[in-house]
């Protein structure tokens, strides 16, 4: 039999009905002889409304303070799923942050966990209790409650499923696995059986939102094999633990190597949340693209695409870049306060951008995948602003207008449709 973690993020946790349906599917792995720990986040809804509350009694509120109340939302949904799993006949308890303990460094509302003690909760798990752990927080050196930032719940998820060992985590969302595309645009869109750490760390880095980056690069590290699926499943369905209508996030050594070269292109994900800026006749020199990105960077500001132009006869260019939609206002505001270091002549925004990214394996030991995408867009008339590249992805930058057509001819154009699509 198999040890896991579950985990059940926030619309899987919107409610006691839906805690109710939890506690079966939880009930139903251990019923099976497995042991099981879970991790839930709060209700969905619930940490916006509390990180409301800080803002309103200050808004300059303490961050220790902050993980305090936030924190409490994962509390409430794991002692009330522990309720449920009791009321079913399970043998069920809550184990807060504190109490295992999951330690973490760095600072409160973004904390990173730095260790935990699994020996009491496997402890616990073999005696066939199952362990209920309220995701996104720990304990820092001094004692205090911490959490994880935002979406922290599958990071806490596949920390646990290191730290005892576990054979797989299950990380249960309201999609029932990883597409190729996102569905809810490209009808054709199929679900994938397996993907690597790499891929799905790419999809998730550009845009791709069933599993959070840093989840995907801890699982990554610590070798832990991850399960996306739904809980939004019949009440008559019954799983087995091998046979998980799911997708299994996996090394590139477990692949199979007939999957690996068979599909070149895993996935293809979007990103409207990217802002253009491009600073115009900027000295074309030695340290002149150090002046724009180290205030951008002492100000936090993640910058993505980059592209600079060809010189112009007076020694100047032109330089574009993108950093997220959400930053723009404050990278405006940092680049005209460095204008005199920088030197350019015109500062031009604009939001109306999208990121559109090909993932795949298949491209370390294939050619012209590159070449496919932009003939593909070029057919359609659609223009390419923006591009990068890594091993196993491309990604463009087109006006957003054109997103859903660019993920629909080129999930056509790399063979990604589902054959019984209509």
């Amino acid at each position: 039999m198999a040890r896991i973690v579950m985990k059940f993020g926030g619309t899987s946790m919107a409610g006691i009905e839906r805690i109710r349906r939890v506690a079966q599917i939880v009930k139903q792995q251990s019923d099976a002889g497995h042991e099981v720990a879970v991790v839930v986040s709060a209700m969905a809804g619930d940490t916006d409304r509390l990180v409301n509350f800080c803002r309103e009694a200050s808004s300059l509120y303490d961050p220790a303070e902050y993980d305090v109340v936030v924190a409490s939302g994962e509390q409430v949904t794991s002692g009330l799923l522990a309720i449920a799993l009791q009321s079913l006949g399970a043998k069920a308890r809550s184990w807060l942050g504190w109490q295992m303990p999951i330690r973490t460094i760095e600072s409160h509302s973004k904390a990173r966990i730095d260790s935990i003690d699994g020996a009491a909760l496997t402890a616990a798990m073999q005696s066939g209790e199952i362990a209920i752990i309220p995701g996104f927080q720990g304990i820092s050196e001094d004692g205090r409650v911490t959490t994880l930032g935002r979406g922290g719940s599958d990071t806490s998820a596949v920390a646990i499923a290191a730290a005892v060992k576990a054979d797989r985590c299950d990380i249960y969302t309201d999609v029932d696995g990883v597409y190729t595309s996102d569905p809810r645009i490209v009808t054709r869109a199929r679900k994938l059986k397996t993907v690597t750490f790499e891929e799905m760390l790419e999809l998730a880095s550009v845009g791709a939102k069933v599993l959070q980056t840093r989840s995907v690069g801890l699982a990554m590290k610590e070798g832990v094999r991850i399960q996306v699926l739904s809980s939004f499943t019949d009440e008559n369905t019954n799983w087995t633990a091998d046979d998980l209508p799911g997708t299994m996030i996996i090394s590139e050594d477990e692949m199979e190597t007939d999957d690996m070269e068979g599909q070149l292109i895993t996935g293809i994900a979007h990103d409207k949340n990217e802002s253009k800026i491009t600073l115009t006749r900027v000295p074309d020199k030695p340290g002149a693209v150090a002046n724009i990105f180290a205030p951008l960077a002492d100000a936090a500001i993640n910058v993505d695409m980059i592209i600079q132009n060809v010189g112009r006869e007076k020694g100047e260019t032109d330089v574009t870049f993108t950093v997220p939609s959400a930053d723009l206002d404050q990278a405006m505001q940092v680049l005209e306060g460095a204008r005199e270091s920088i030197g350019f002549n015109r500062l031009i925004p604009d939001s109306n951008v999208a990121k559109i990214s090909v993932v795949g394996v298949g491209m370390k030991s294939h050619a012209g995948i590159a070449s496919t995408m932009f003939k593909a867009l070029a057919d359609r008339g659609v223009n390419i602003q923006a591009i990068t590249t890594s091993e196993i992805k491309v990604s463009v930058l087109i006006e957003e207008d054109y997103t859903e057509l660019a993920l629909r001819v080129l999930h056509t154009a790399y063979g990604l449709d589902a054959e019984d699509a209509a």
